[in-house]
C-alpha cells in the first residue's frame, strides 16, 4: 500500500512540473542577438536604443521572408555585423524560426 501511494505521488509530481522545452534557436538568439534586440525582440536594450534598432515585431520584419531574415542575419545589415562563420546555416535558420515565434 505504501508503495502505491509513493508511486502515485511521484506520478502526480511529474505531471505537475512544467515542461521547459526551449526553442531550438533560442540559445543562439540569446547568445548572439538578445544583447541588442532584447529577449523579446523589441530592441529595448541600451545597445538597441543607441543603434536605433526597430523591433523585430515591426511590420517590416514581420512581412520579411525567412530568406530575407536569413540573409540579413548571415551577412549583416546596417550597423549589425553578420554571423557568417560564427553561426552555421542551420543555426541561423533556427534563429529565424525563433524570431518568428517572438513575432506571434
Amino acid at each position: 500500500m505504501n508503495r502505491n501511494v509513493t508511486l502515485t505521488g511521484l506520478a502526480l509530481l511529474g505531471l505537475s512540473l512544467p515542461i521547459f522545452a526551449q526553442h531550438p534557436g533560442q540559445a543562439s538568439y540569446n547568445a548572439k542577438c538578445a544583447m541588442c534586440h532584447g529577449a523579446d525582440g523589441a530592441g529595448n536594450t541600451p545597445v538597441g536604443k543607441a543603434m536605433k534598432l526597430r523591433s523585430l515585431k515591426s511590420p517590416e520584419d514581420v512581412k520579411a521572408t525567412d530568406a530575407e531574415l536569413f540573409r540579413d542575419t548571415k551577412a549583416g545589415v546596417g550597423k549589425m555585423h553578420g554571423y557568417a562563420g560564427k553561426l552555421t546555416d542551420a543555426q541561423i535558420q533556427e534563429v529565424v524560426a525563433y524570431i518568428r515565434s517572438l513575432q506571434e
